[in-house]
């Protein structure tokens, strides 16, 4: 198991963000990690090119950088123009993008998704409902090819399709492993696959996979028992959201007594992070004031990545008091590709263009200046 917090933390006054941290077998050069950020970017058949790997380049300071959010299947795809890590031509695509950040000294973690209900038929082969633990309708509306369009209610998953999901995580996982990454990370938050089978408000099953706590954590413990199975645990993170209503409005009756439990049993496999955002997604950090997140960071025994609006001093104060390990920043990203670079000389941050978050070429997206633009 890693070395705890404080076997590695050295107290300086300012650096706390800079210290390097073993992270398995990885030495991460400082504690900014660059967090999954949906760009839309990916070309047809959702492959990732040339573009996409300079990306990822500029940004390779990060002491670790996640991918976008990079969807299993083609079950698993819930938005128009995101990438996939299942096909040849996917791992294909990464692996430029691997390649790059590694040519320039970074590493590269793959974050693990399937959106479930997040869905829509237009995004779906044969334009299938989207799968779900439930039929819950979600809120909102899908980004699909040609607009946005309502959400639709998706089909509750049967029983014996259930190692079908885990056996999609498997194969994303090995083709994760041949595009060259360093690890990979389980997208168990914002209201997507296995954040509905966590939640009560989504997961209204009354079988081995739904009711108790034991048994809607099944399927994310499940998942990442087969994931580390090809990674190791000490390359394999999650993500979680606690109390955010991210994406379709989810819902539960006790998060308190859902994560504790959660990071309790994931402690016990030994998964190197647990990757938490604190607060609403996107939004205010004191969405859920009655969460704890301190005592939630006990529960779990590996790293704590903390994320959700963290400034440098809010990040250096959290891990100069244990509260984390690394912080992760995930919209400073997106206009500041050497943000290390930045937050170490104390240096302004360059303003994102929000119409171009999402969608579109090279302007918005690798065309942000840097404090030394010959590098």
């Amino acid at each position: 198991m890693n070395a705890s917090p404080q076997q590695t933390h050295a107290d300086h006054a300012s650096d706390e963000l800079f210290e390097f941290l073993p992270l398995g077998s990885l030495r991460l050069p400082n504690r900014v990690v660059m967090a999954p950020l949906t760009r839309s970017r990916a070309g047809d058949g959702d492959v990732q090119g040339a573009m996409n790997a300079t990306y990822y380049r500029q940004r390779a300071s990060a002491g670790l950088i996640i991918s976008e959010a990079t969807q299993i299947s083609a079950q698993g795809k819930g938005y128009a123009f995101t990438p996939g890590i299942y096909s040849d031509d996917q791992v294909a695509g990464w692996r430029l993008v691997t390649d790059a950040v590694h040519q320039a000294g970074g590493r590269i973690f793959a974050q693990l998704w399937h959106v479930g209900r997040i869905s829509h038929p237009d995004l779906q082969p044969g334009n299938a409902l989207p799968v779900a633990p439930s039929a819950v309708k979600p809120e909102g509306q899908a980004f699909t090819a040609s607009g946005f369009k309502p959400m639709v209610t998706p089909r509750a998953l049967e029983l014996e399709e259930i190692p079908g999901i885990i056996a999609q995580y498997a194969h994303a996982a090995q083709a994760a492993k041949r595009a060259g990454f360093d690890g990979v990370e389980i997208h168990a938050a914002n209201g997507y696959l296995l954040d509905q089978f966590l939640r009560d408000g989504t997961n209204r099953r009354t079988d081995a996979y739904g009711g108790s706590i034991e048994n809607r954590v099944r399927l994310t413990l499940e998942v990442a028992a087969a994931v580390a199975g090809i990674w190791g645990a000490s390359r394999t993170g999650i993500r979680v959201s606690p109390v955010t209503p991210h994406a379709g409005g989810i819902t539960d009756s006790n998060p308190k007594a859902l994560f504790n439990h959660l990071a309790g049993r994931l402690s016990e496999m030994g998964l190197v992070y647990m990757h938490a955002i604190e607060g609403e997604t996107r939004g205010a950090r004191d969405y859920d004031p009655i969460f704890d997140f301190r005592a939630f960071r006990r529960a779990f025994s590996g790293y704590y990545i903390a994320n959700n609006g963290y400034t440098k001093s809010l990040a250096a104060d959290a891990i100069r008091s244990g509260a984390a390990d690394l912080v992760s920043f995930g919209r400073p990203y997106i206009a500041n590709p050497d943000l290390v670079e930045r937050l170490r000389r104390n240096a302004p941050l360059n303003e994102g263009d929000r119409e171009t978050f999402y969608g579109g070429g090279a302007k918005g997206y690798i065309d942000y200046p840097t404090l030394n633009p010959e590098a």
